[in-house]
């Protein structure tokens, strides 16, 4: 069901791009430009063009929202941790047996840990 939606989710992507290319620019998205599509409204009637875009752009958002609910349902209930089969420690589980039992980790200097200041000679 998930690969028949995604491939028609990829069909109606590709024609709402060919749609948009094929459109003649008016000039009017941006603000540039009158195209004077009527005396009394700013708005010029819609083309056959313009209704197939709305209608490609409305079946392109169903079927977002239709991958979307497909997704959520099959991984309800499992993580991204619980998919690659092991589980990480927790903090506070760290067995003592894999750290080191002298100071190796501390970085070299004096044994009490006071800052060392140069002197000035």
């Amino acid at each position: 069901m998930e690969n028949v939606v995604l491939i028609i989710h990829l069909i109606l992507a590709l024609g709402l791009i060919a749609v948009v290319l094929l459109q003649r620019s008016e000039g009017g998205g941006l603000g540039m430009g009158g195209g004077g599509g009527g005396a009394v409204s700013g708005r010029s009637a819609a083309t056959a063009m313009s209704k197939v875009t709305w209608v490609l752009a409305i079946a392109f958002i169903i079927t977002s929202i239709t991958l979307t609910i497909i997704a959520a349902e099959q991984s309800a209930g499992s993580s991204v941790i619980d998919r690659l089969g092991t589980t990480p420690p927790a903090l506070n589980d760290t067995p003592s047996s894999n750290l080191p039992a002298d100071d190796s980790l501390l970085p070299p200097g004096p044994a009490d840990n006071t800052p060392q200041v140069p002197t000035a000679d």
